[in-house]
């Protein structure tokens, strides 16, 4: 889970019972806990913010072939794999990856990566996280969904099945809702729509329907056409008076609207609503697009930012790649915006496949090396690998 602080390296080696007793009284919200991220960083490799300098890729171009993108993912996935599949976890890092390393296609090396995550899906008995209706311990369901698709093994979502049966049953509380952080719609929305695809029961998506929008109307801002982090961020504002909206807290939400309207029936009632804030996410987020392609942590920070994000870049990426390929985003306006995002990635890629320019756990914008580099900011950039490449020549 995401904290209101930044973690640093260091403090996510720290176990458990000690992250109990000091981050007390930083969380922002009663279900807020950082011990299973800590305990991931502790035993796995989720990722690491270098300061010694290290040279980028030479072999890469940005010109879209899919041989060009086919590469590039590969080399960004293969350097991720080797250093986190002995750690794989449950948790909201890891199943962001899961699901980056499930979208890569086979020209890509995308074969070895589902079967990895088949002896990982095998490893964790196809169960979710500890927390029964917390969005980040269901977000590792959405690969799970995914191997049953090609798989057809019930086993492999039965125990996603059960919990969400369990979560339909709670109410609807618009003064605490269910997904009170933005980040929580790319968790959790993606696996009650594959689940609802995967049965043919539209209870899930019913239910995923209703709390999206009780979210949405708490943290989407009508006139700026982005969200809030949670209800804490209302008010707060960058150095130079603009609201703040975080980048990768938007590209988690850009990337999961695409990936609920990826499974979404195209007569469910309110697709269109999905669309219409798709589309008015992306007219925005295109007008702040930066120079070199890329988006700061604050979306509207202007230039008080140092480095680009690249996790929030690259969900936005693929957002806007899946757009045009579905017919959502006019292909005329936003393709250049796509290329020029996917050639600013490439230049944040090192020599041996690191992806740098990713800010630590967070929930706001702060600072980051050239070299930080964590999984779910991978997992960022192999969905829109896989997007991309749709796109190529």
């Amino acid at each position: 889970m995401k904290s209101k602080t930044t973690i640093s390296p260091t403090a996510a080696r720290i176990s458990r019972s000690f992250a109990t007793c000091v981050l007390g009284s930083l969380l922002l919200h009663p279900a807020i806990f950082l011990g299973q991220a800590n305990e991931a960083a502790k035993k796995s490799w989720v990722g690491d913010s270098p300061t010694t300098a290290l040279p980028l890729a030479t072999d890469l171009s940005a010109t879209l072939t899919k041989k060009n993108v086919s590469h590039a993912t590969r080399k960004v996935g293969d350097w991720q794999l080797a250093r986190a599949e002995q750690g794989f976890d449950q948790d909201w890092t890891f199943a962001a990856l899961y699901a980056g390393f499930m979208s890569v296609p086979n020209a890509a090396n995308g074969k070895t990566y589902r079967e990895a995550m088949m002896r990982m899906g095998e490893k964790f008995r196809w169960e979710l996280g500890p927390r029964p209706t917390h969005a980040d311990d269901q977000a590792i369901g959405q690969t799970y969904l995914e191997l049953y698709f090609d798989h057809h093994n019930p086993a492999m979502m039965a125990p996603t099945r059960s919990r969400m049966d369990a979560m339909l049953q709670l109410p609807s509380d618009k003064q605490k809702p269910l997904w009170w952080w933005c980040d929580a719609l790319f968790m959790a929305p993606p696996v009650l729509a594959k689940l609802s695809k995967a049965t043919n029961e539209k209870k899930y998506l019913d239910f995923m329907d209703r709390e999206w929008w009780v979210t949405s109307s708490l943290l989407y801002s009508p006139h700026n056409h982005l969200y809030f982090r949670d209800q804490s961020f209302l008010d707060k504002h960058e150095a130079n008076g603009q609201s703040l909206y975080w980048s990768r807290g938007n590209g988690w939400v850009f990337a999961g609207l695409a990936r609920v309207l990826a499974v979404m029936p195209k007569n469910y009632p309110t697709r269109p609503k999905y669309v219409a804030q798709f589309r008015e996410m992306a007219l925005e987020i295109a007008s702040i697009q930066g120079e070199d392609g890329l988006w700061r942590p604050g979306l509207l920070g202007g230039t008080a930012y140092r480095y680009p994000e690249v996790s929030g870049s690259a969900f936005f990426t693929y957002g806007f790649a899946y757009g045009i390929n579905s017919g959502i985003l006019n292909r005329s306006k936003y393709l250049p915006v796509t290329e020029k995002a996917w050639k600013g990635l490439l230049a944040h890629v090192y020599e041996d496949g690191r992806l740098g320019s990713i800010q630590p756990i967070g929930a706001a914008p702060d600072a980051y090396t050239p070299t930080s580099s964590y999984v779910f900011g991978v997992a960022a950039f192999l969905l829109a690998g896989s997007e991309v490449y749709k796109l190529a020549h």
